[in-house]
């Protein structure tokens, strides 16, 4: 039986994508601006994010909302020890170009760590759910992290967010010596949807740098839910997830041995060292 905090996120969720699939026969009509270099935004997801609050606002009025439009909303009660993480729209950039490849990202956060998460894709109508302690699903059947030993052949999916492309150089290098080892990278546009296909074995593991809390919280919560790890690139804990971990932040996440080979390779190149 589900809990009632997936069961609000999922309906949550399930609203904010059906005001995607609505919007996507006319995207040529959509009114966008550009929040940073490369970085952009439509009118789709903030009424996708309205969506999502107007459900946490009416059911859960004493926690906080982190979302990726609008910001922080403080509770009705002034002060709050749960935080709602939002991604409303996570793979804008795909959206906005007709790529069908993109999810709506929600994770309850307590003390500054994820405790649900929900994922969902409304093209292919996947929803990933985890609570901690309780496991990872998706479509309610449990999943697991692959079981690969070592690097060789892996999937290993990454991203190049516009704020780190002063880094692009370290982080292609890191990909050159991997190439080496693994079989392939996808760069996808989601991270949200990254993280959720590394949780039920789709893909060997993630990394990237620049992500933000509405980006991983609920991602994070399904690698480790499903058996895996999240850490940053030197193997520390990424930080809390609500709004003092604002900071565009690194993470790498896989099962434990893949996770720590993929580690390895980006101090050895240098990459990790970037952030010092």
């Amino acid at each position: 039986m589900q809990k009632p905090a997936i069961n609000l996120m999922v309906k949550a969720a399930r609203s904010a994508g059906n005001v995607l699939l609505r919007h996507m026969h006319k995207l040529d009509a959509l009114n966008v601006v550009e929040k940073d270099r490369m970085d952009f935004a439509s009118e789709v997801d903030e009424l996708a994010e309205k969506e999502i609050i107007k459900e946490f606002r009416r059911a859960t009025p004493d926690y906080a909302i982190l979302g990726e439009e609008g910001g922080l909303l403080s509770p009705k009660s002034g002060t709050a020890r749960s935080t709602w993480v939002i991604d409303p729209l996570d793979g804008t950039s795909n959206y906005l170009r007709g790529i069908p490849h993109f999810c709506v990202s929600i994770a309850l956060v307590e003390n500054g760590e994820p405790v649900h998460g929900v994922i969902f894709d409304p093209l292919r109508n996947e929803l990933f759910t985890a609570s901690r302690g309780s496991g990872a699903t998706l479509n309610d059947k449990r999943i697991r992290v692959a079981d690969r030993k070592d690097l060789d052949g892996a999937m290993v999916l990454t991203g190049f967010p516009p704020r780190e492309r002063k880094r692009a150089s370290a982080q292609l290098k890191s990909l050159d010596t991997l190439f080496t080892e693994i079989q392939d990278i996808r760069i996808s546009g989601s991270a949200a949807l990254d993280l959720a296909y590394v949780a039920c074995g789709r893909a060997d593991a993630y990394f990237e740098a620049g992500i933000k809390p509405w980006d991983i919280a609920a991602g994070a919560l399904m690698v480790r839910e499903a058996g895996g790890k999240v850490s940053d690139f030197r193997d520390r804990s990424t930080g809390p997830m609500d709004s003092r971990g604002i900071n565009p932040r690194p993470l790498i996440a896989g099962n434990l041995k893949v996770a720590g080979l993929l580690q390895q390779r980006i101090l050895n190149t240098g990459y990790a060292a970037t952030f010092d």
